[in-house]
């Protein structure tokens, strides 16, 4: 199996533009810097009696791009992105950007990607990525060894990249790394670079050569043969490599930054972050965080099976929530079942000191005897005594005492967790979906023992599962699945532990057992080479392993994109183990053959938790808001910068900080919003209503404007699994003559073509590149800055910065332009000679090559994203190419029921699943008007293809007018009719759409296709 990779996700490109974007103007240019190595018998230099002779180590550079280009760069490109705008770049600090995407859409992926593109654009080719753990270094090397032939296929002029990760006994990998003129990537653990041993010996320049190496525990600031003699930091730091940190709030090192320091010591071009959790975002140029991947669908949507016992109270129930230390008072917040003034025991939260007495607090006689002991606070050792008849009990955070036996529950757990299961896999592997499960575990030998010979044992919870699974194996709901499977094999296949080995004696002999693991020894090391392994393995239908245990392996590093149940025994993680969990399974899944398939209904993430679905919801939300620092209900100044503005040529700007923060000013005084942004129940009133009160000048962008609000003023939703419900057909409607003759006009499927007009085109172009910017020279800055000389050492801060001086470049040698652009555009060598010359801008090409190729690729590309929708031909295929009327019943469909227009009567479904308002509403007004028949939410395998990609329409519709007109609509329900409302793409798609349609139509009433904002304006249509 070949995991499949797609070139064209638009939030990919914009997050590789964003960085790219950075550079522009920057020519493409290389450093050289000399590197020695040994030779038999030179005569050059001399390392520990070997003889060495000189040759040369390639670097990156920066030429000719000064400070206040990168800044200027730096904020379009936040304006762009609708981000906060950076302070002024500092001479005196590193060059350091952030890249925040969300777990599961692709992290890996964009930076590796963005290394070629650096490359194509730049000529950059020196890069080292930098990680934290062994896990996500081998899932980095595993995805380079994976996606060579997609980037060499995307980058032809690449191949011959190399990649490798950085081993100490390796090091002529590092020699090779500053001297080889193809692209290099390094892939490197924090820890090979921060381990200093006597920290001052390594970094001290002026100390004796023979006494630093010898004091360096680490190779990287040891001197080497292999390296000719030189320390590999310092070969690394010659080539000026740019640093791609991979996680880097556990890269850094904490409060003290120990990484970070080591990262300085190899002098970067410059710092690119990539994290979905940042804790230092200076110099933010991307943003795809949770909320944002949640809602474009480009990860798993996320369920609940909450294990919340009910009618339990029984027992005496202690859990044990958090401990605190304010003030010199230590408490702890509990949960109890406690009697309320009604009578009634429910369980609820409360606070407690040493010496309370629970019977007192909770007014249950079921908890005499029973008092609160010792609590302790100390970071890493907290828990809570409890003092019970005859003993102690103690509760670490998140643990309980009493109430039902813990054993059952997890029994029910692994229960549901198989059902799950099952479930998806009934409906999952007539697509080629291989469905995997994920337990996270609290104590290894609960799943795996031995023996005093060292054999292996099953333990509780590897018995458990055989058992459930072994019971649904039988129940006559999954028989199509065993029907002929050895199920008692089966049970004992399907699952597997994946944890560190570690070798033991044991009855006089060495045997291997599993053990927890940290991350950090060489048996995690073998682990995660197993885990990485073996991805593409659990991916494929023929291996029978599907349900995997892990203590704490498996969470970070490993993300297999067919994980669809997580179910969580352990309690010992912090509070926001949610989102450290969820994240293993987010990413969307793949077929066998390696293709990854979109959508909800068929990409949703079920978490088997011990919590109800609410408290699920409101703590993965508040661990969203500490790990990523979304502010969930507050808008800030700058949050409309980046909406698109149609100016009268045509051209979309930015709306800009200014107009974000005038418009910020107004939702304040509308009382939309307080002092600090965060919103009121009066704007959630006026967007439910379509009140919102906007300035004249913010009209044209009300959409856009009100699409950021509802974002902001909303939660993440988090279903709940037990209102997910099957949706059945209404054959009543599916088999009228109403629903035939409408059916019948829609069901064909068409092929396009896209005809240009080649003058039309090439005059647009010409147009485009004459109303581009213009192109400056490229300038020089000079940069004052102050020294200070003390025993802490030399300081230099800047004083002064004089304004750019543009600079004659006459000997500089062009590019080939019609080549360069060409590569860019994929228009013909005489199409683009014929735009230049026209355009009259071959000055400017001149003046500034590398920027002018940038500007009229740019002008170029829009003008022919244009065309393609303009140009589209559709030609209906023949009669043997329709979507069949059966599918309605052969295609499951599921909803939540919140999200359901329910007992339908004139819809082919006997519930509607609605996305948003206005669906539901135009969905409950298709019931009530008498003139519709029969009308049907189009369900997602109801495809016209595009060439901006595939387009659902909303609904199709059949309504009869005085008893006799019958009329069919393909029907589209947009808030607004205007097309300058309607983003690019979606706007393309619904022209397209039109297009469609219409070569469909045959006879007197073929279907009829258009945007409408309710069925009275559909009624009324002549």
């Amino acid at each position: 199996m070949k995991l499949h990779f797609e070139s064209d996700l638009p939030y990919q490109l914009e997050a590789i533009e964003s960085v790219c974007a950075l550079f522009r103007g920057q020519e493409v240019c290389r450093s050289v810097f000399t590197v020695i190595a040994q030779v038999p018998g030179g005569t050059q230099q001399s390392f520990e009696g070997k003889q060495f002779t000189e040759s040369g180590g390639i670097g990156n550079a920066l030429q000719l791009l000064v400070d206040e280009e990168l800044h200027a760069n730096l904020q379009q490109v936040q304006l762009r992105n609708g981000l906060p705008p950076s302070a002024p770049l500092n001479a005196t600090q590193p060059l350091d950007f952030t890249v925040e995407m969300e777990t599961g859409t692709g992290k890996t992926y964009v930076y590796l990607r963005t290394v070629f593109e650096l490359y194509q654009r730049y000529g950059f080719t020196k890069f080292v990525v930098v990680v934290p753990s062994v896990a996500i270094k081998e899932g980095v090397n595993k995805t380079l060894q994976i996606t060579r032939e997609h980037f060499e296929g995307l980058y032809p002029g690449a191949k011959g990249y190399e990649f490798f990760q950085y081993d100490s006994d390796k090091l002529g990998q590092v020699r090779n790394f500053a001297t080889s003129p193809n692209i290099q990537i390094m892939v490197i653990t924090v820890g090979a670079i921060n381990k200093f041993g006597d920290e001052a010996a390594a970094q001290a320049e002026e100390a004796d050569e023979t006494k630093r190496r010898e004091k360096s525990q680490n190779k990287m600031y040891r001197a080497s043969e292999k390296t000719g003699g030189e320390r590999p930091i310092d070969l690394i730091r010659g080539t000026r490599p740019i640093l791609i940190v991979d996680e880097p709030q556990s890269v850094d090192g904490g409060i003290d930054g120990k990484g970070k320091k080591a990262l300085a010591h190899m002098s970067p071009l410059c710092t690119l972050r990539y994290s979905a959790t940042h804790v230092d975002k200076h110099n933010m140029v991307y943003r795809l965080d949770a909320v944002d991947a949640y809602e474009q669908r480009l990860v798993k949507q996320i369920e609940v099976a909450a294990a919340t016992v009910q009618g339990g109270h029984n027992k005496p129930f202690v859990k044990l929530l958090a401990v605190y230390s304010k003030r010199g008072v230590i408490t702890a917040n509990i949960e109890v079942d406690r009697e309320n003034a009604a009578g009634a025991v429910r369980r609820d939260a409360i606070t407690v000191q040493d010496g309370f007495d629970l019977e007192q607090e909770t007014g249950r006689p079921l908890y005499a005897n029973i008092r609160v002991g010792e609590i302790r606070t100390a970071k890493g050792n907290q828990f809570l005594e409890l003092k019970v008849p005859g003993s102690e009990v103690y509760l670490r955070v998140g643990e309980a005492w009493g109430d039902v036996d813990a054993k059952a529950v997890q029994r029910e757990m692994i229960r549901r967790t198989i059902k799950e299961h099952l479930d998806k896999e009934k409906r999952l592997r007539p697509l080629g979906v291989k469905v995997l499960s994920l337990f996270f575990i609290d104590e290894v030998a609960k799943y795996r023992q031995y023996d005093d010979q060292g054999n292996p044992i099953k333990g509780e919870y590897a018995l458990m599962f055989e058992d459930e699974y072994q019971r649904w194996a039988r129940h006559p709901d999954y028989q199509s699945l065993f029907a002929e499977v050895d199920l008692r094999m089966a049970a004992h296949e399907v699952h597997n532990g994946y944890f560190s080995i570690d070798k033991k004696k044991i009855g006089g002999k060495t045997v291997e057992m599993v053990k927890d693991t940290s991350g950090s020894t060489a048996a995690d090391d073998d682990t995660y080479h197993l885990i990485m392994r073996d991805k593409e393995k659990l991916l494929s239908l023929e291996s029978p392993l599907k349900f995997i245990f892990s203590h704490s392996a498996l969470k970070e590093g490993w993300d297999n994109p067919n994980v669809f149940q997580i179910c969580n025994f352990s309690t010992r993680e912090s509070e926001r183990w949610r989102r450290q969990t969820i994240g293993r399974g987010l990413r969307l899944c793949v077929n066998q053959k390696g293709e990854r398939l979109r959508g909800f209904e068929v990409n949703t993430l079920t978490v088997i938790a011990t919590e109800s679905y609410e408290q699920f919801a409101d703590n993965l939300q508040k661990d969203l808001e500490k790990d990523t620092g979304i502010q969930f209900g507050v808008v800030q100044a700058h949050e409309f910068a980046g909406i698109g503005v149609v100016q009268s040529g045509g051209d979309v700007v930015p709306l800009g900080f200014d107009a974000s923060k005038a418009l910020w000013n107004h939702l304040q005084k509308q009382g939309y919003i307080n002092d600090k942004g965060k919103v009121q129940d009066t704007l959630k009133a006026a967007l439910k209503d379509g009140t919102l009160a906007l300035p004249a000048e913010f009209e044209a962008q009300r959409l856009q404007i009100m699409g950021v609000l509802k974002k902001l003023s909303g939660k993440l939703e988090v279903k709940n699994a037990d209102d997910r419900e099957h949706i059945a057909v209404r054959k009543s409607v599916l088999l009228s003559p109403d629903f035939q003759a409408l059916w019948d006009r829609i069901k064909h499927k068409t092929t396009y073509r896209v005809q240009f007009d080649n003058a039309q085109l090439i005059g647009r172009c010409i147009q485009a590149l004459n109303d581009a910017p213009p192109v400056s020279k490229t300038r020089l800055q000079w940069q004052k800055a102050g020294m200070t000389i003390g025993k802490a050492g030399v300081d230099a801060s800047l004083v002064a910065v004089s304004e750019p001086i543009a600079l004659y470049e006459g000997d500089m040698e062009l590019p080939d332009v019609l080549t360069e652009l060409q590569d860019r555009t994929q228009l013909t060598r005489k199409t683009i000679a014929h735009i230049l010359t026209e355009s009259h801008r071959l000055n400017d090409f001149q003046r500034n090559p590398q920027q002018f190729i940038e500007l009229a690729a740019d002008a170029i590309n829009r003008c022919k994203r244009l065309a393609l929708v303009d140009g589209i031909k559709y030609q209906r295929l023949g009669d043997a190419h329709f979507y069949a009327q059966e599918l309605f019943e052969t295609e499951e469909l599921t909803g939540y029921l919140k999200n359901l227009v329910q007992d339908t009567q004139k819809s082919v479904y006997e519930h509607v699943v609605v996305d948003s308002t206005i669906e539901r509403d135009f969905a409950e007004a298709l019931e009530r008007n008498e003139a519709i028949k029969v009308y049907a939410k189009l369900p997602g395998w109801f495809k016209v293809p595009t060439p901006l990609g595939s387009y659902n329409p909303d609904w199709a519709v059949l309504v009869e007018r005085d008893g006799q007109e019958r009329l069919y609509f393909v029907v589209e329900t947009k808030s607004s009719l205007f097309e300058d409302d309607l983003r690019d793409r979606e706007g393309g798609k619904i022209q397209c759409g039109t297009a469609h349609f219409k070569a469909l139509a045959v006879g007197d009433s073929p279907a009829m296709y258009g945007k409408f904002k309710d069925v009275d304006g559909l009624v009324a249509q002549r």
